[in-house]
């Protein structure tokens, strides 16, 4: 008698035959236990979130270097003196590079009023006033003071405070926010932001800006938390002060300035000359203290005589965000960012992949890079630093392998970036992405790949368990990005002309919140794109010839930027106060006609003075499409003027 098996019973029946063949895997298949384990542990309470320069960090760092050393992978960096102990020799693991942690208050902080009507008024520092921790130290006296709205400038938004509030060699006044409010959607956004705020008032020639905190407590207001971005000084000084003072200062009641604060309405507003008879004294002094921050490197020698002097990089950054702050998409701070898909994930399937590749046998050929980088969330701090100083020759780097957000696979869906770096890299994902094992399927006969029922189930995986899949043709769903650039730690390396891969499987509510928690993680998931990875890795590592360089077309994943020109540039969003590096140049793109190369340093560009990438983002709001203007760089110590016309977009 034939029974009739229901499609759920034969998935659990197709489970339970082959779940022994699948234990039985060789040694060097990604194990499930152990990935569940790194993810646990690293997105545990106990590492506080893993903010860059922070306790947490260093224990994440810490532990990732005991797994390097007890694989047997050779320190990144090179012994500088004879050291026998384990604790001098785990210290290799580790690439330190410069991080400001936190800032602290300097001695002489002052901001004193004189003149009608507030002569003779102290000002507390802390409680009617306060520097910003970007904020550029300064000591500035008898200045005269204009309010100036929001302090916005948008070209593009045809928006600008400072067309009718002449702050030139004086201190403007503004409101933190937006004419939007609160609306987390308002056209308003981006220039209303703090760092946006300072670049137009510092493009707009103010000697400093003073904002108007949202809370009437100064001491409740977000601005008034003395923080640093790692993104450079701002070039001029920068306080946070209390409404109380804000209406000493301009002598009007708040809500009626709030009203005159558009200026598409209130264009001929007296508030916008500067205030008779008042002048400002404003000394700001901010320490910022760096601490201890790292890339953990362990090297995998390659085993050939001749191709061991080449290498292959393979990356993950295990940072993520503390308790909040910048980045967070939480809606209050304080709570532990646990960052267990950003990114426990890919730092375990790092380690995995250092495990796997490390035993196998034949050893691989090539020499194999494995990176744990910091400071990606604070901008791709970490990998930037290591190009710029590789422990193995970038011209002997042959591609770069970036993991970042790989546990939360769903319906086997995965992305991956940078597929148009390398000629070769669509064929061998292709390639590898077919299920080549075993495929079991009850009560029909042996199916050809694309004859298969769509409500079929179906096993595979190479993980060490296996997967259901409908699809018994491939692994996964790709989405194929050609770019090599992207919000991750392979830009770095792109922008030096590497080869990269890039994956991830997207988003999802859990984003840059404390929610983004181990338990969520999909490790079945996680164990079959580490698999996936390491297989693409060996085929890289097999062929006699180098994967080959190409330029990618250039594909966005990410919302648009709002500008209304193009230029082609990859700006590097390190610490910067004198001028912006670019970290790349895109092929045929306006800045490449006009000269600009990596390495080149913008120091002015469209008749703006630029110190970091906030005024170059400034100057670039105001450019428009087919009209040529000057850019003056710095390069090998020379500065040069090119010329430059952006497309429109």
């Amino acid at each position: 008698m034939i029974t009739k098996v229901r499609p759920l019973q034969s998935c659990l029946l197709v489970f339970a035959l082959i779940a022994s063949a699948f234990a039985q895997q060789p040694s060097t298949a990604p194990s499930v236990d152990r990935l569940r384990k790194d993810v646990t542990y690293l997105a545990s309470d106990a590492l506080d979130g893993r903010r860059t320069g922070t306790q947490g960090a260093t224990d994440a760092a810490q532990y990732i270097t005991s797994e390097f050393s007890s694989l047997g992978l050779r320190p990144g960096m090179p012994m500088t003196r004879v050291a026998h102990s384990r604790r001098a020799v785990l210290t290799r693991y580790l690439q330190p590079f410069p991080y400001v942690s936190k800032v602290e208050l300097g001695k002489g902080n002052l901001l004193a009023l004189n003149g009608h009507p507030v002569d003779g008024i102290a000002t507390r520092l802390g409680e009617d006033w306060l520097p910003l921790g970007f904020s550029s130290n300064a000591d500035i006296k008898t200045a005269e003071v204009v309010f100036a709205g929001y302090g916005i400038s948008s070209a593009g938004l045809k928006y600008d405070d400072y067309a009718v509030s002449n702050v030139k060699a004086r201190v403007a006044v503004v409101f933190a926010g937006t004419p939007d409010g609160d609306n987390p959607h308002g056209q308003f956004l981006q220039p209303g932001q703090i760092r946006f705020k300072a670049a137009a008032a510092r493009a707009a020639g103010a000697r400093a800006l003073l904002i108007i905190a949202n809370e009437e407590n100064l001491k409740d207001d977000r601005l008034a938390r003395l923080s640093y971005d790692n993104a450079g000084e701002a070039g001029i000084p920068i306080t946070v002060i209390s409404r109380a003072l804000a209406k000493q200062i301009i002598n009007a009641e708040l809500p009626e300035l709030q009203k005159a604060a558009d200026a598409r309405t209130a264009a001929e507003s007296p508030l916008r000359q500067p205030l008779k008879g008042l002048s400002l004294n404003l000394t700001v002094n901010v320490n910022r203290v760096e601490a201890p921050s790292h890339n953990v490197i362990g090297i995998l020698p390659g085993s050939d005589p001749k191709l061991k002097d080449e290498a292959i990089v393979i990356g993950a950054h295990y940072d993520h965000l503390g308790r909040g702050g910048q980045g967070s998409l939480a809606q209050s701070e304080g709570e532990i960012h646990h960052g267990a898909d950003d990114n426990a994930s890919g730092t375990s399937g790092l380690l995995e992949l250092a495990r796997v590749l490390s035993t196998q046998k034949p050893k691989p050929r090539r020499t194999i890079v494995f990176i744990a980088f910091s400071g990606e969330e604070e901008g791709l701090i970490g990998s930037n630093y290591y190009v710029n100083h590789p422990v193995v020759p970038l011209q002997n780097t042959v591609a770069m392998i970036n993991l970042d957000m790989v546990g939360r696979l769903s319906n086997q869906r995965l992305v991956i970036g940078g597929v148009g770096t390398a000629a070769e890299w669509r064929s061998m994902i292709d390639m590898h992405n077919l299920v080549q094992s075993a495929t079991v399927s009850l009560n029909a006969p042996p199916i050809s790949p694309g004859k298969v029922a769509s409500n079929q189930p179906f096993i595979v995986g190479a993980n060490g368990r296996p997967v259901i899949t409908l699809d018994p043709s491939k692994r996964f769903s790709l989405t194929l990005n050609e770019d090599g650039f992207g919000p991750s730690d392979h830009s770095s390396f792109y922008a030096k002309q590497i080869p990269v891969l890039f994956f991830w499987t997207g988003t999802h509510t859990d984003y840059h919140k404390p929610s983004d928690t181990a338990e969520k993680i999909n490790y079945d998931g996680l164990a079959l794109i580490t698999s996936f990875v390491a297989n693409i890795v060996r085929d890289i590592d097999k062929s006699d010839q180098r994967p080959t360089y190409k330029a990618a077309q250039v594909q966005s994943t990410a919302r648009s930027t709002g500008f209304r020109v193009y230029l082609g540039t990859i700006p590097n969003y390190a610490d910067s106060s004198d001028g912006m590096l670019l970290d790349g140049v895109r092929d045929g793109s306006p800045a490449a006609k006009a000269g600009l190369n990596a390495g080149d340093k913008i120091v002015k560009m469209a008749g703006r003075d630029v110190k970091n990438v906030y005024d170059y983002t400034q100057a670039l709001s105001e450019m428009k499409g087919g009209e040529e203007y000057e850019v003056e760089i710095v390069r090998a110590g020379q500065r040069m003027t090119l010329k430059l016309t952006p497309e429109k977009r």
